[in-house]
């Protein structure tokens, strides 16, 4: 009786170390391959239109795909402010994922090549009557200069304003008479992935139009690139945007476009 109750442990280490062998190998081959890949990207380059967003799910895929298409993918593309200019998206994706730029819609086409689901949407783009990045040559700051950064936000990739605060002194940014639509819509987060490793408090960006707070949002360090919006009279106003941080080095990027 006791010889049988010790030999229980190794009994079920060898049963757990098969289950993980069998899974491990389970979980290779539903991964489709580099022909799979090679397919699926022609498919794209047979059909896709200059200006088309090409987009793969789930995230961590994203290297295998820009491996196959990334001669495809712009860096205005790679590091756009949200997906809402695209009237066309290609989503290639895996194991039933989706890719959040192509949340709510309905593909036109849908087709398995070989375990790489392609997709492609299509939509009326968003309008865009401004934007804050083309204007910032004009624009006035009362603080630390901002400059226009490709930036690492939440580990991709961002064309956006970039300002660090000092301590307990907001930094205001103006857009003088920016032209604004129904709408400004906006992202903002925190720059440089060993930044956020070593300082870890938030920053905190308002809009104010017309000298009237219309957004405010505090992002931290594991929030990435963060959603802003507020509606808007049509017309031009001043726009400014507010960084500020109880932490040095607090690197704040954001970008944000009026649309109609």
């Amino acid at each position: 009786m006791t010889k049988s109750l010790a030999a229980v442990p190794a009994l079920l280490l060898v049963i757990v170390s098969l289950w993980e062998v069998v899974a491990a190998r389970c979980d290779a081959t539903g991964v489709p391959d580099d022909a799979a890949w090679d397919a699926a990207a022609a498919l794209v380059r047979a059909s896709a239109q200059p200006g088309d967003l090409i987009v793969f799910a789930p995230d961590w895929i994203d290297p295998v795909g820009r491996l196959h298409l990334g001669d495809k993918i712009s860096v205005d593309m790679a590091s756009r402010m949200d997906a809402a200019r695209y009237a066309r998206i290609w989503e290639l994706s895996i194991r039933g994922a989706r890719a959040p730029e192509t949340a709510g819609l309905s593909p036109v086409l849908a087709l398995d090549v070989e375990g790489v689901i392609v997709r492609r949407f299509e939509r009326a783009p968003a309008i865009v009557i401004s934007d804050v990045g083309s204007q910032l040559a004009t624009a006035t700051s009362d603080g630390a200069r901002p400059t226009l950064e490709l930036a690492e936000v939440g580990f991709a990739p961002h064309r956006c304003v970039q300002v660090t605060p000092v301590p307990g002194k907001p930094t205001r940014v103006t857009f003088h008479q920016l032209h604004l639509g129904t709408k400004l819509v906006g992202y903002a987060g925190l720059a440089d992935v060993f930044t956020r490793r070593d300082i870890r408090a938030p920053g905190k960006l308002a809009v104010e139009i017309g000298g009237r707070t219309v957004a405010s949002i505090t992002p931290g360090i594991d929030d990435g690139w963060v959603h802003f919006e507020a509606t808007t009279q049509p017309g031009d106003a001043d726009v400014t945007f507010v960084a500020s941080a109880d932490a040095p080095q607090r690197q704040i990027c954001f970008a944000a476009e009026a649309r109609q």
